[in-house]
């Protein structure tokens, strides 16, 4: 109910509850009405149109796309979270919960020279699409796009920077705390909601992609490039995965061709590789500078 002074004349305290109302807001400045479930169609437009616009405004003609475990870490950030898990273990050597962490963080261990080289491979790719890094909207091909988080991607981001070059993060709203990583140039982090319009700004200016271990995210990831790959959406575009011993144990590829269920062709598909050059090579091989229609 609106407050009003024993002064206050009617007509006065009437003029002030319509200045206030909800009503009486601009369309766009009315928070509550954008974040209603009926604008979702609006705000799924504004997510696809805002880092179009940044993007076109920053020059930048095509990505490879980098994906991978955020929970792959460089080996000094992996070491020091097995010498944890060891001295917890010690303090309790009959937990099998420990146990496992103590197995988890070995394997982090050895899976920290993937966080390398997504770092060497970033700055290769980066270092050739940004030729020009006094002007770098003069050349501004192959720009390395990721999803802003830690981990594979995190290493990407901190390649490009450390060539002293642009690099792409496509952050997502999770339920849990998320922040991007700091290796992203600024005006080219874009923070979504929809999963579905981040996976279209991943694949819109995109020539190739490469991946490397990791889980859930990256498998969804990996698939959906291989649909697109088979049905002829993104024509060419060269797909890497990235340590071969890993991907032909987790994924029988052949087993699909010889059941039928993909055609022996589409195993060319994929390229394999377990060198940040060799990838960079081969993708540099199989792109040009300006992205296919999407």
């Amino acid at each position: 109910m609106t407050q009003f002074s024993e002064t206050s004349t009617p007509e006065q305290a009437n003029l002030d509850a319509i200045i206030s109302s909800p009503t009486y807001r601009i369309a766009h400045e009315d928070h509550d009405l954008l974040n209603s479930n009926d604008m979702r169609g609006v705000r799924m437009l504004l997510e696809i149109t805002k880092p179009d616009l940044h993007l076109e405004a920053a020059g930048i003609e095509s990505t490879i796309i980098v994906f991978g475990g955020a929970r792959i870490v460089d080996k000094d950030t992996a070491s020091a979270k097995l010498a944890q898990a060891e001295q917890r273990l010690s303090e309790n050597p009959d937990s099998s919960s420990l146990k496992r962490a103590l197995k988890h963080a070995q394997h982090l261990v050895d899976l920290s020279h993937f966080y390398d080289a997504a770092r060497e491979f970033a700055c290769l790719a980066s270092q050739h699409g940004q030729c020009n890094r006094e002007q770098p909207h003069d050349c501004s091909s192959h720009v390395i796009v990721t999803g802003g988080g830690p981990g594979i991607m995190e290493a990407a981001n901190r390649g490009a920077f450390e060539a002293g070059c642009r690099s792409i993060g496509l952050n997502i709203t999770l339920p849990f705390e998320q922040h991007p990583n700091p290796f992203i140039t600024p005006d080219l982090c874009f923070k979504f909601n929809y999963f579905s319009l981040r996976k279209f700004h991943f694949l819109m200016r995109s020539i190739g992609a490469i991946l490397f271990p990791g889980g859930f995210g990256t498998l969804d990831e990996l698939f959906e490039l291989l649909t697109l790959r088979q049905v002829g959406t993104k024509g060419s575009m060269p797909i890497v995965l990235f340590g071969t011993d890993f991907w032909r144990r987790l994924v029988n590829f052949d087993y699909l061709a010889d059941m039928g269920l993909i055609s022996d062709e589409n195993l060319d598909l994929i390229h394999f590789s377990d060198s940040a050059e060799e990838a960079w090579d081969f993708i540099r091989s199989r792109t040009r500078a300006e992205p296919e229609a999407s």
